[in-house]
């Protein structure tokens, strides 16, 4: 049976343990993980051991060989040693593979970290030779934008604070995925908040400057309720504060409103827990927006609200149109308000 992958919160919890693996290779898409486990390792030793204990080297300007000939060195006045190799997404696989031979069989007193920011680390030789020398091999993969609000929100909780959901939305809308960006937004509120605070719309607009009227939940309740005044200031501000509301955000949210409409309308009991079921709905409030946009739209007029979305993704990315996306989008939320499910 093969074990469950290591996590970013366990590997931190085995080095405040002291509970280490002789080598460790991070590597993935998001580099906020590696780059924020690289210094938890950075501090594994006292600052009196790192004078002759740690290392920190850089694959570009370094041979497998001397990385090889460090990890082999007897720690001095110390129970280990730590090398840290950074920017190893920036050679070549067969020149990584070379630490192989190390790998399959380390030193027990020398820590090893590799670390390939930003990138997966290529070479099926590699990774067996770090699953031979009971190495551990950590992935930090990307958070997909429908999971954001959600990770917002646990990480809200972990500082001891909780938040509703049109505050998470709003956080997404200025955050993204950027994670880095994230952890210090969140930290910021927690240090500013009192324990056990809600962060509400008006402490995100606030604190980190993001519209509690005019943002991309606001934009998804109004094509909801088909208010076009509401579409029309919320594209206006998105217009004036493109930075603010980035529209390919804005077009995932209504995209994903709008296939979740669909979705609805063929759960074969359509009572309100078959509906939160099938879409997975956090809050009763995801229920009601779902329920009035079904009182909104029929789904002939989804289908063609579906298909017009994808046509403005395309022509934004410079597909069959030039046009400026503000006016693409302009244009598609017309179309969506309009619809006449003509498919």
């Amino acid at each position: 049976m093969a074990l469950p992958a290591p996590t970013y919160e366990g590997i931190k919890k085995a080095i405040k343990a002291r509970e280490f693996a002789p080598v460790y290779l991070l590597h993935g898409e998001e580099g906020y993980f590696t780059d924020a486990l690289a210094a938890e390792f950075e501090n594994v030793l006292s600052d009196d051991e790192k004078a002759f204990n740690q290392y920190v080297l850089y694959a570009p300007e370094t041979e497998p060989t001397q990385v090889i000939d460090l990890c082999r060195r007897i720690p001095m006045m110390a129970e280990r040693q730590v090398v840290i190799l950074k920017e190893a997404q920036a050679i070549r696989a067969d020149k990584l593979a070379k630490l192989a031979p190390y790998l399959a069989a380390p030193v027990p007193t020398t820590l090893l970290v590799i670390c390939c920011r930003g990138a997966q680390a290529k070479g099926k030789e590699l990774m067996n030779a770090i699953k031979a020398g009971n190495g551990v091999v950590f992935e930090s993969k990307k958070i997909q934008d429908y999971n954001i609000p959600a990770y917002i929100g646990s990480y809200i909780r972990q500082k001891g604070l909780s938040a509703d959901q049109k505050a998470l939305e709003m956080m997404r809308d200025f955050i993204g995925n950027d994670l880095s960006k994230l952890y210090n937004e969140i930290n910021k509120l927690a240090t500013i908040l009192p324990p056990n605070a809600s962060v509400t719309p008006e402490v995100v607009e606030r604190n980190i400057g993001v519209s509690k009227e005019y943002n991309t939940f606001e934009l998804v309740d109004a094509f909801a309720a088909r208010d076009a005044a509401k579409v029309f200031r919320c594209l206006a501000y998105f217009r004036s504060n493109p930075k603010a509301v980035p529209l390919v955000l804005a077009t995932s949210s209504v995209f994903n409103f709008f296939a979740d409409l669909l979705i609805a309308y063929y759960v074969p009991e359509r009572t309100d827990a078959a509906i939160s079921d099938a879409l997975k709905l956090r809050n009763q409030f995801a229920l009601r927006r779902i329920k009035q946009g079904m009182a909104t739209y029929n789904p002939f007029q989804l289908i063609e609200i579906l298909s017009a979305i994808r046509k403005f993704d395309a022509q934004s990315k410079g597909v069959g149109s030039r046009r400026n996306e503000h006016q693409l989008f302009y244009e598609l939320s017309f179309h969506i308000l309009s619809a006449p499910g003509r498919i």
